[in-house]
């Protein structure tokens, strides 16, 4: 058997290798989910991402002779080291045939990269970061992944134990059906909640998408500052990803809370596109948009991505009212089921209300670490 070799990917060629791996590793596997093209190309060929203006990315390629066999990217994010001051480095986008010897010498090559540049641990997977996918799916195999989550092998975790990483933090999961919740239980609880607290819900008002996303974004890095792995999302990434969602979001699934005239709480849903994106196996543009076209009308999921309330609201009851808003307007626009993602495995509070609305978790993502 040849030698494994790990090179940088400094050339297009080379990070179009890079890009097409996934392609050729999932070709047999009925739950993946492409990428959008288009998100891809902005990370590592055109380099346009804004994510890049406060960090440093270089994406490895594994080959024996002239077949790539894996792929990851190392990462330095400066956001992270500014705010928690742990001297940290990062990889993602990992993908690798089952083979430990594979695995091993591309997580060393990210760890030697970053060690370089000053880390004292390796973290990952984050793709780039916590505002983004991450974690490697460890629960959970048998369904794709919804939109915006990750999806890997069933061998990954073992891979990651041989080659000396452990569990950092586990991400949650969990999964709602209009048959365990009704509309008129969810109208219930959320209409207390509201009432008591003087707090009204509205949708995202389209027209005035620019200072709306704004408002967002300066709610979103206050309410999650004190979360495990938190990095603030320059405002940059922000308006990035609002157009990325633009065209698939529903004004009446992004839902704003208020109480005089303050944004104190929001929650971003969107249609699961994944749902669409499955059958666009092949990246000829005009068959990925055709396809995308054609089974956007069946997808019956949505996603909660998203749900952040100001500290000083956080018990007053925004949260349940969002929860069971959320779930009254997907029934009315006729969404079957709902996946709220990610909850860290610490976050007790989070956990009980979702558990009190009959959601069931049904998928663990995992974090892991090499010191």
């Amino acid at each position: 058997m040849e030698k494994v070799e790990i090179i940088p990917t400094l050339d297009k060629k080379s990070i179009r290798q890079f890009m097409a791996f996934p392609y050729t590793l999932y070709r047999s596997d009925p739950y993946w989910v492409p990428p959008l093209w288009t998100t891809q190309r902005q990370l590592f060929e055109t380099r346009e991402h804004p994510f890049l203006a406060h960090a440093e990315m270089q994406c490895f390629l594994a080959r024996r002779g002239n077949e790539a066999v894996g792929r990851i990217a190392a990462i330095i994010d400066r956001n992270f080291d500014q705010v928690h001051r742990e001297h940290a480095g990062f990889f993602g986008f990992f993908e690798s045939v089952d083979d430990p010897e594979v695995s091993a010498q591309l997580l060393d090559t990210a760890w030697e990269w970053v060690r370089q540049r000053g880390a004292r641990f390796i973290r990952g997977p984050m793709n780039p970061s916590t505002n983004y996918e991450c974690g490697m799916l460890v629960e959970g195999f048998d369904s794709s992944p919804v939109i915006m989550m990750s999806y890997n092998p069933r061998y990954y975790p073992e891979l990651f134990h041989k080659a000396g990483f452990r569990a950092e933090k586990d991400l949650y999961a969990y999964y709602l059906s209009r048959e365990i919740v009704s509309a008129e239980r969810a109208t219930r609880v959320g209409q207390r909640a509201l009432e008591a607290h003087g707090i009204q819900i509205r949708s995202l008002r389209m027209k005035d998408f620019e200072s709306e996303v704004e408002r967002v974004w300066e709610v979103y890095n206050s309410a999650w500052s004190r979360n495990w792995g938190f990095v603030p999302m320059t405002r940059e990434e922000c308006f990035w990803l609002a157009r990325e969602l633009k065209p698939i979001a529903e004004p009446d699934l992004v839902l704003m809370a208020e109480t005089s005239g303050e944004l104190v709480g929001l929650l971003l849903a969107v249609p699961d596109i994944n749902q669409a994106l499955k059958h666009t196996r092949r990246r000829f543009l005009p068959t990925l948009l055709f396809n995308v076209i054609y089974h956007r009308r069946h997808i019956r999921t949505i996603r909660v991505v998203l749900l952040g309330v100001l500290e000083k609201y956080r018990a007053t009851g925004i949260t349940a009212a969002l929860y069971t808003e959320i779930i009254r307007r997907g029934i009315q626009r006729g969404y079957q089921d709902c996946e709220m993602s990610w909850i860290l495995d610490d976050n007790v509070m989070m956990i009980r209300s979702l558990e009190s609305l009959g959601g069931q978790r049904y998928k663990t993502y995992r974090i892991y670490q090499r010191d």
